[in-house]
């Protein structure tokens, strides 16, 4: 039978990352693609106890729950909300599968098919995978190590009138950015004078190298959820473990209600049970110690790359240092493309995520996303010695 599917998902590209990751099948293979957490450093004992303590409730733990998400939850998390400045109330919270499905079901009730999206040069490449599946057009502004600039994008305002800007502005995903303050400021009164609503994505930002590092969120310099043209996207999936995949979106009531009505048809809801572990996981487990552990350790990890990277003397090939997050994005030589290195570089046993997937035009052929979070030690040596070995085979080729 010939199946007819949809305009919408015959556009989509798989994603780059799900194509690497079946490069590897089979493989001995060192992988610097996925943005993967060090599972060794999962508070395991704590999930456990916390979903025992839940079970002790009885039967109902198992029970629907509420589309909007669990309350005792949502109570918390806007406690933890207001220690960053950020004043929400449960009413302007909706839990969503990871932040993934916060902003699908953002972009779906913001969006009309042919309207555009201002992105980032790069950004999250998952994200284009959204805004295609919803027939959202993008244009990506110009970007430096401060953030977007904001005479681009004020012109791309002005020629695209966009309906929505989305960022990672915080340790961005690939390239570990940070937008300064004032590029926050300046873009923030840009939108606001343009009407143009902003997703602040925000998965990454509690992982600070750090810990006196002060850095606002979007949401925080706007003051309030009620009339705010900030949208705040975050994920437990970072600081507590992928596998609870719980997420949240915030903002105007408005949003979040009829983003409720859209997941409503979507799933329901998102599990309760994972967000009840995670609400006795916020009551009896220091989460702040743990994030500031795993920050400490990140950071060593990427320092640890950072001076391979060094040791390797690459010729031609640029990096800053991260600041957070999870990922160092390199710069290779001109000329050298590296989806084309990635093929030489899993005959050499490690892998990683070319560059060019993460534009939304232009892309730059001769870019890499290294994630130093997975991996340390002798595996991290031997990665990069692998990676090192494949940038010297292939420039001889060339």
């Amino acid at each position: 039978m010939e199946y007819r599917f949809s305009s919408r998902v015959s556009q989509l590209t798989s994603s780059a990352v799900r194509d690497i990751l079946k490069l590897t099948q089979g493989k001995d293979l060192i992988s610097f693609a996925g943005g993967l957490p060090a599972e060794e450093l999962f508070p395991v004992d704590a999930v456990r106890e916390a979903a025992d303590r839940v079970f002790r409730a009885g039967p109902g733990v198992l029970q629907y729950g509420l589309t909007e998400g669990y309350t005792p939850l949502r109570e918390q998390l806007c406690e933890r909300m207001s220690k960053k400045g950020m004043a929400v109330t449960p009413d302007e919270m909706l839990m969503t599968t990871g932040s993934q499905q916060a902003i699908y079901q953002l972009v779906g009730v913001l969006t009309e098919p042919g309207d555009t999206v201002l992105v980032e040069m790069p950004t999250y490449l998952s994200s284009l995978q959204v805004f295609a599946l919803h027939g959202v057009q993008t244009a990506a502004v110009e970007s430096d190590e401060d953030g977007m600039i904001p005479e681009y994008a004020e012109e791309m305002i002005k020629r695209h009138k966009p309906k929505l800007l989305y960022a990672v502005m915080t340790f961005g995903n690939p390239t570990g950015r940070v937008w300064s303050v004032e590029r926050r400021k300046a873009i923030l009164d840009i939108c606001r004078k343009y009407g143009v609503l902003i997703i602040e994505d925000d998965p990454y930002g509690d992982i600070k190298f750090n810990p006196e590092d002060s850095i606002p969120t979007l949401f925080s310099l706007e003051g309030k959820a009620q009339d705010s043209i900030v949208v705040y996207t975050g994920s437990f999936s970072k600081t507590v473990a992928p596998a609870l995949r719980t997420g949240w979106a915030m903002g105007d009531k408005r949003i979040m209600e009829m983003a409720a009505k859209t997941k409503q048809a979507a799933d329901l809801h998102s599990s309760t049970l994972d967000q009840q572990i995670l609400s006795q996981l916020l009551q009896f487990f220091d989460l702040d110690g743990h994030i500031a552990m795993i920050s400490r350790e990140y950071g060593n990890r990427m320092l640890e790359m950072h001076r391979l990277l060094e040791q390797a003397a690459l010729p031609g090939v640029k990096w800053q240092k991260a600041r957070g997050g999870m990922f160092l994005w390199l710069e290779l030589p001109d000329g050298l493309d590296a989806e084309a290195l990635l093929r030489c570089a899993v005959q050499k046993g490690v892998a990683f995520v070319p560059g060019s997937p993460f534009y939304a035009a232009s892309p730059k052929r001769n870019t890499a996303r290294l994630n130093f979070t997975h991996n340390t030690g002798e595996r991290t040596a031997a990665g990069v010695a692998r990676f090192a070995e494949a940038i010297g085979e292939f420039t001889a080729r060339s």
